[in-house]
Parts: C-alpha cells; structure tokens; sequence
C-alpha cells in the first residue's frame, strides 16, 4: 500500500471529447432495459465505468480519463436512471441485479476481463462486483470510497456532515417533522414513495441539493435547482438502497470479503477532506488490501470534477496504459 499526501504535478487536460462507435438499449430482464455505450478504441483494454448514487447515470464527461487509443471504454445507465426504462422505477433494482448486469454486459460484448472503473457508489458497486466475479476483474481503480456502511449513512443523514455545513443541514433537516427526524433516510422515502409526483419532486429536490451542495471544496453551499425527471430517479434510486442497507447482508459487508480480491491490483484516490465520503473508508480498505495504493489527495473533496482528482485519476489510467 502507498499513500500519497498532497497533489503532485499535474496533468495538464482531460482527453478530448469522443462519441461512442456503438450505443444500444440491453434487455437486462425483470421488465429493464439498460443503455450502454463504447466508445475508444474497439480493439483496446476494456475498461467499463460505475457511475455513482445510485440514480446519477453515465454522462460524456465520463469518458475523458482514458486515451481513446488505447482503451475500449464501455459505460451504462444503471436500472432506473438516465437512459435506462423504466425510468425512477426501484422493483428489481437491487446491488444484484446490478451485479448481474453487468456480467450480462460483459457477456454480451464478448470481453474476457476488464478494468473496473468507480467512484462513490460507483466504487462500491465495482468492489462488490469484483468480490462476485474476481476472475473477471484485471484491475479496480476506485474514487471516494464508500462502503455502504451504517456509520458512513449516519454521518451524512444522521448529522455528522451537518456539524460543518449547519445552514444546509437545518434546510435538509426542516423538511421532515421534528418527530421524524430521528432518522432521516426513513422519513425522506416515505416522502419519495406513495405520494403525488409534485410531493415526490419537492423531496427528491431537496435530497439532491443536500448532496450537490456538499460534494465540492469549492462549493458556496448555494446549487441550482436540478430538473425535475433526474432529481426524482436520482433521489428515490438513492434513498431505495440506503433505507435497504445496499441490500448487503452481514456476510455480503466488502470488508469482511476482501480476500476475494486480495490478489487484484487496484488504485484508491480519495478527497482529503471528502465530506460525503470521509477519507476513513478509504483508509480503511487500503489497509486490509495489500495490492493496492490509496492517493491521498490534499485540498480535495468528493466531485470526480475536483483537479486533484481529476489529474490523479488521469495519471492513474496512463500509468495503466504502459503495462
């Protein structure tokens, strides 16, 4: 394990923009269709891309970390959220299913091994996908970690974030009764779930601006407000999974499986000062993963937008690239 502290030189651009050479809508099963799309180089490492939430989708920006000379970028819409139909819909859309779409995703394309590639839910999702299938996974490079642990939901919905960001949390917070707020996970799905779509818009809103608002160093706390369609998939994707605990059980926890993939290589870049996902997770995996190197960035958060981030991030997938 190597750590990093502070930001070294920097890569100076992400790549430019590319369009996919092949986009499709794949039946997944249980009613869902998921968008896909490569892009890169067809011939080259196969890396696919987790993105976060659950519920944020894919977007081109996604692309940009990896030469499309040499990879074979492969990125998709989770069941529920961006191009994915049913849109906003939690029925059949659990870690499993997940799981299990993308080995059907790999399967479809004709890939062997490939890179996993996530941050935030994204890196939860491609650990639990390599502890599943670790013969399938060549590599993991994973950012602001996050373990779908009960402390790290109590830090962000049970008021530990709110200690540094009081005006932000009083505004989450004030949405639920005093007699709710005790848990706030519980009391915002049933806002999200069961009740007239204007009500459901209002809450998925304000779960949103919550988790924007914080994901950033550079953030003044004030956000726009997101649209509407991706607000409520994102939110009530996001709080059908928390409120379920991931849908882990006990003997499902990553840390607890870390010997499955004790053998793989893998890379950590973390947010020093990660409010949504604090640096203690990451430390933690690290510690229980020989194989891999936790970058400890300085003066960065949780957004994959962050410099620090992005440039670590940028070098990781080059450094790859020459082996």
């Amino acid at each position: 394990m190597d750590r990093i502290s502070g930001q070294s030189r920097r890569v100076t651009h992400l790549y430019p923009h590319i369009e996919p050479f092949d986009q499709r809508m794949l039946d997944v099963g249980d009613g869902h269709t998921v968008y896909v799309e490569q892009c890169g180089n067809p011939n080259g490492r196969p890396v696919v891309v987790l993105h976060g939430g659950p519920g944020g989708g894919c977007s081109p920006a996604m692309r940009r970390y990896f030469d499309p000379e040499v990879y074979r970028v492969i990125l998709f819409d989770q069941r529920g959220c961006g191009r994915s139909r049913p849109h906003a819909v939690v029925e059949a859309n659990t870690t499993w299913h997940l799981v299990a779409d993308i080995e059907l995703i790999r399967e479809t394309l004709g890939i062997d091994q490939w890179i996993a590639f996530g941050g935030s839910w994204g890196a939860t999702l491609a650990l639990v996908y390599a502890q599943a299938h670790p013969d399938r996974v060549a590599a993991l490079v994973l950012r602001g970690v996050f373990l779908m642990t009960q402390p790290e939901l109590d830090w962000f919905y049970g008021g530990g974030a709110g200690r540094f960001w009081p005006d932000l949390w009083d505004r989450f917070e004030n949405q639920i009764p005093e007699a709710e707020r005790g848990n706030m996970i519980a009391a915002y799905h049933r806002r999200l779930f069961g009740q007239d779509r204007m009500t459901e818009i209002r809450f998925a809103r304000a779960w949103v601006q919550w988790e924007n608002a914080l994901a950033s160093m550079a953030s003044d706390g004030v956000g726009g407000e997101a649209p509407a369609d991706y607000a409520r998939a994102f939110a009530r994707l996001e709080c059908h999974y928390f409120h379920n605990g991931g849908f882990l059980s006990p003997d499902q926890q990553i840390l607890s499986n870390m010997d499955r993939i004790s053998h793989i290589p893998g890379v950590i870049v973390q947010g020093r000062y990660d409010m949504i996902c604090p640096p203690v997770s990451a430390h933690e995996l690290a510690r229980r993963w020989p194989n891999a190197r936790l970058h400890m960035v300085g003066r960065a958060g949780h957004a994959l937008s962050e410099p620090g981030i992005s440039d670590q991030l940028l070098r990781t997938m080059q450094q790859i690239a020459r082996h």
